[in-house]
This record gives structure tokens, sequence and C-alpha cells, in this order.
């Protein structure tokens, strides 16, 4: 078994500035320490902060019951604030003794269920909320927003009448329609089939794009919160544990938690011993500077890990899960750990198949040696 890195620490520590185009300017959102609490002995989140800037899509991760909808129903209005304060563009809108009402802060939010009235026509939905504008104005505005969520031909249909990826178009024309300084998603994709919800994405984050428009997203699909998010705040607990770009949450992620959170990850023991970490699948760099003797854990994913088939090799395969596209493998060491390889399809090896481990992972992310997350907070 051999250990092998590529790129070098400081390298890794630019990732994202390399990979993630995104630069935002004036703030819209910022939350400083936010505090909200059904039970005032127990609170939902404790002291968030964090903010989002002009055009940003930013996304809050986490498990259910980790608090990311009690902030999103904070940020609406729907929820009072503990302690702490939140403000849209620079207007203080919730603090633990004032509170803005929703309607005044041009917040536009897409529910799970999409709430549509299933009485009224599609054209009616989107126009609900421009009673205020003249007749033709509302007319000008709901035939925009259908030609720019694509449904054209379908303003005199009912709600009913449409499929789940219709009616999220609708939702999301309704919210987008009066122009809202900030538009929260909770869970959006969650009701529509898998390949629905993947083309969703693409459409609502080419839309969100076109139209520069801030987002607060909330899921806990990982791979949602990847194809969405110019950065991502994963929770647990109630707790902010990082907030970075997707790049960054995946590849060097803070806590344990993060790390097995947001992808298949294996912890590795291992030992200092003269500058190195040593761990039964090879050394890898101290890259933390733990010192000498320290016990660590080292962070490997399953694309780290090649197998190389080998008769008087001492790990073996003990279990295969076919994925379409590759093969992740379970594989025992000597010590009766498990660690997990991704590869291609058409790599196919057998249970009980001896084999070598390769570990050519980018870089090096260690943790103090501790217990991994307990199973009731990995994603769901």
């Amino acid at each position: 078994m051999t250990a092998q890195t590529h790129i070098p620490q400081a390298d890794a520590d630019q990732l994202d500035s390399q990979v993630h185009p995104f630069t935002p300017t004036s703030p819209i959102l910022e939350l400083r320490s936010v505090s909200c609490a059904y039970d005032p002995s127990k609170p939902a989140i404790r002291n968030i902060s964090f903010s989002a800037k002009e055009g940003e899509i930013l996304c809050l991760l986490g498990p259910s019951g980790c608090g990311k909808t009690t902030i999103l129903r904070a940020i609406a209005g729907f929820e009072p604030v503990q302690s702490g304060q939140i403000f849209l563009s620079g207007r203080l809108v919730s603090s633990s003794s004032e509170t803005f009402p929703t309607e005044e802060r041009r917040v536009g939010m897409v529910f799970q269920e999409y709430a549509l009235f299933p009485h009224l026509r599609v054209a009616d939905n989107i126009a609900f909320g421009l009673h205020h504008l003249s007749r033709p104005e509302r007319k000008n505005r709901v035939q925009e927003m259908l030609q720019l969520t694509g449904l054209e031909g379908f303003e005199r249909r009912y709600p009913h009448e449409l499929s789940g990826g219709q009616q999220q178009r609708v939702a999301l024309a309704r919210a987008l329609v009066q122009n809202p300084v900030l538009l929260l998603l909770d869970e959006p994709f969650s009701n529509l089939d898998p390949d629905m919800a993947g083309r969703m994405r693409q459409e609502v984050h080419a839309l969100l794009r076109r139209m520069k428009t801030t987002t607060i997203l909330v899921t806990h699909d990982h791979d949602e919160a990847f194809a969405m998010a110019d950065r991502i705040a994963v929770l647990n607990q109630g707790v902010l544990e990082q907030m970075d770009s997707p790049e960054m949450i995946y590849h060097l992620p803070a806590t344990q938690f993060v790390a097995d959170f947001v992808g298949q990850a294996d912890f590795i023991t291992g030992v200092i011993r003269q500058g190195l970490v040593q761990t039964e699948l090879g050394e890898f760099p101290n890259t933390l500077t733990f010192a000498e003797g320290s016990a660590v854990l080292v962070m490997i994913r399953p694309d780290d890990i090649h197998l190389i088939p080998g008769k008087s090799a001492e790990p073996s395969i003990v279990a295969r899960q076919f994925r379409g596209s590759e093969n992740l493998y379970a594989i025992r060491l000597p010590s009766g750990q498990i660690v997990h390889s991704s590869e291609s399809s058409t790599s196919v090896y057998q249970e009980g198949t001896a084999v070598e481990l390769r570990v050519s992972a980018t870089h090096t992310v260690l943790f103090p040696a501790e217990q991994p997350p307990h199973p009731e907070q990995r994603r769901e």
C-alpha cells in the first residue's frame, strides 16, 4: 500500500480562488450572532453569523433538525430572533426587540410544497401579489415571467393540470415577479423525481444568474448544494460548522462532520513520527503540524484510493455497490478497518479479491483522533 500526494498544501489552500469564479460585491443579507429558540432552554440555532452578497446563491446545508429552516424563517420574518441581528440591504429587520413584518422585507419565498392557489390559473397565481399595479403593468410583468420561466402557453391552466416541474416554475415566477431583494428557496426540488430535479436545478440556476437574484437555498442534499451554490454554510445541531465554496467544503472540510456529510469519507488512524503521519495506508504529510507522537485521523475519500489486484496482498474486497458510472468497493484492511474505493463501472472485482491499495490524495486533511460522526448526524 502506497500513499502519494500530488498538490502541495499551499496550492490546495488556493483552490477556492482557482476554480470558483464568483466575486460578489455589496452585501444584501447579514446575520450577526443570531440565535432562535422554540424552547428558551434549547436554542434551535446558536450565534449564527454570515452574509450573502448581491447576486450570490448561498446554500444552507445540513441534516433534518440542524436549524437551516429556522434560519430561513427568521430571515423571512416568520420567526422571532432571541438574540443577534438580521440586516437586509443594510437595514435592521430583526433583533430581540424589533421585527419588521414579512411584507415589508421585499423577500420572495418558494416553499417545499409550492403553495400555489388551486382555484387560480397560472397567470393569476403569478399576478397574485401585484394588485398595487395597473392592469396593463400586471399583464406585462406576468408575461415577462412566463417567458423567463418557459411557461408561455400554460397561463390559463390550473395547478392540478401541471407537472411538478411546471408547478415549481409557477411558484418561482410568483416569487420573482415582485423583484424581491432576496429569494428564499426551501427544499425546492425535494418533490421531484431525480431526473426532473437535476434538470430543474440547471434551469433555476440559469434563471437566477440571468436575473442576478440574491438567493438563500435550504437543502439536505449535498449534490444539490454543489450544483447550485456559490458558497455553502454547513449546519449541525444549530451551529455553523463551516462556510466556504463547494470545492473547499469537499476537499478541505473544517470538521469531521462536514467531511462525512458532504460525501463518502473514511477516517484512517495515524501517529505523528519524524514529522510524518504514519498510517496503515502509508505516510502522509503532517499538514497541521501536530506534535510528535500525536494520534490523528486522516480523511480519505473513495476517489483517493485505487485498487490493484494481487494474490499476495493482505487487504480484500468485502462488498461492491454498482452505481452506474462507477463501482464503490468496501475493502477490509489487515487491522479490520473498512475503507472505500471508487472505480470505473468496467472495473469489476469479486468479493474476496485480494488487492493492493494505492492512495493518490491531492492533499491531506487531518483531524485530532476522535470518534467519527454519529450515524444519526450523517446525511439523509
